[in-house]
């Protein structure tokens, strides 16, 4: 039951938008247990971001939400993979790429709780 959510300060097309729901459905697959199957995305753009007191840059603000918890390993992995799409995409450079991750105990689908 992982969620992401892409925030950046550029505009996205709809081809892009498209590219990149492609290529974080095949990234999400780092995570053990973790499928594309049940991927929800969300893409937000022309956000108003700031980095370092700047938004002269292409900037991105990514939130990854999993059911249950992951190794260290397996996000870090994650990370670097999700600035490798986001840098190649949007020419967005990872060290203005933050990535949040959060585990949650308890995921609703379907009318019930996991």
């Amino acid at each position: 039951m992982p969620f992401i959510s892409t925030k950046v300060n550029l505009a996205l097309s709809r081809e892009k938008e498209i590219c990149l729901k492609e290529k974080l459905g095949k990234a999400i697959a780092i995570l053990p247990g973790k499928t594309e199957q049940f991927l929800m995305l969300d893409f937000e753009d022309n956000c108003r971001l700031y980095f370092g007191g700047s938004g002269e840059n292409p900037l991105a603000y990514i939130e990854v939400k999993i059911f249950g918890t992951a190794k260290k390993e397996f996000l870090e992995k994650l990370t670097a993979e999700i600035c490798n799409i986001l840098n190649q995409e949007l020419s967005i450079a990872p060290n203005h790429i933050y990535v949040k991750y959060e585990e949650v105990a308890h995921w609703g689908w379907n009318g019930t709780n996991f």
